[in-house]
């Protein structure tokens, strides 16, 4: 894994980001205990969870994956070397932006990661009902006192990111400095028409999630063949015409470079001008080494994946 520095802010992360959905969910305790120890290992230290994380699984409540990501930080005795992102306003039981529910969301959050601070905030998805002056005042009292280190923006349109910036500086408020939203190589219109200008203009960065297409871009998914996956019924809209050709220049290029079809998916991702580190999840120590492989990609590849 390369390092980088993620754009206008001191954190240092992993090229990919590890992916928390499945932790506590179709990755039991110490399954996801296995993956997260070899993603360290194997130089990855970004890992991204959310408070809602796994509140659709059968009885449970959410908070699932950022306890069992609590319990493996416990264990390893020093959590300041890992770059955790977490997210607030999805979670039944805390839903929304307003300054209350973000402050007792954070402290439900810290609790269960069993950490005295959250690297990466994330506003988990837009909520016009409350004021972007109160949202980002509360981020910023989050700040000061050192419960985040920075926050950031999930599944924002352009036009309210920029419209947060503003509101941000006018204000002498914490800025968001990433943008998290839906973006691989089958779900490329909306990022890249109406994230990627607000990007650019921002000067910060994207760290796009579903970038396998809920494992679409794996290749485990093929015509005429049936998968057993709790996550398979997301990916039914791209089993068509278009999405068996991806996959068939992703099995060209895999082919090519002796690397899984999830290295190229995810190359072609992290090479994206606005793109920090793609966001990735493995259930598995078998599925996170596939997608571990680092792969530069030539201009002629990118375009032929483009196409």
């Amino acid at each position: 894994m390369t390092l980088r520095t993620l754009a206008k802010t001191d954190l240092v992360i992993s090229d990919l980001c590890l992916g928390g959905n499945v932790f506590g969910w179709s990755a039991d305790e110490r399954q996801s205990h296995d993956v997260l120890n070899v993603f360290t290992e194997l130089g990855g230290n970004f890992i991204d969870t959310a408070d809602v994380y796994s509140e659709w699984g059968d009885g449970h409540v959410g908070g699932e994956s950022e306890s069992v990501i609590g319990t493996w930080l416990k264990s390893r005795g020093n959590s300041d070397e890992v770059v955790i992102a977490t997210k607030v306003a999805k979670l039944s039981t805390r839903p929304g932006l307003s300054r209350a529910n973000i402050i007792a969301a954070c402290d439900d959050s810290l609790k269960r990661l069993q950490r005295d601070h959250i690297d990466l905030y994330y506003a988990h998805e837009d909520d016009a009902t409350t004021p972007l002056e109160e949202t980002l005042a509360a981020f910023t009292e989050l700040q000061k006192i050192g419960k985040i280190r920075f926050a950031a923006a999930s599944n924002y349109s352009g036009a309210r990111l920029l419209e947060a910036a503003s509101i941000s500086k006018q204000n002498n408020l914490t800025e968001y400095v990433a943008l998290q939203n839906h973006y691989n190589l089958l779900e490329r219109e909306e990022y890249e028409r109406d994230s990627v200008p607000a990007l650019k203009v921002l000067g910060i960065e994207g760290l796009p999630y579903f970038g396998l297409a809920r494992g679409f871009l794996s290749g485990k998914y093929r015509e005429g063949v049936s998968v057993e996956s709790v996550r398979a019924g997301g990916v039914t809209k791209y089993t068509n015409d278009h999405g068996w050709a991806v996959l068939a220049k992703l099995d060209r290029l895999a082919n090519h470079h002796s690397v899984s079809l999830s290295a190229i998916a995810l190359a072609w991702l992290r090479q994206q001008p606005t793109v920090a580190a793609p966001i990735a999840s493995a259930r598995t120590v078998e599925q996170l080494r596939e997608i571990m492989v680092s792969v530069t990609l030539s201009p002629e590849e990118m375009a032929f994946l483009k196409a």
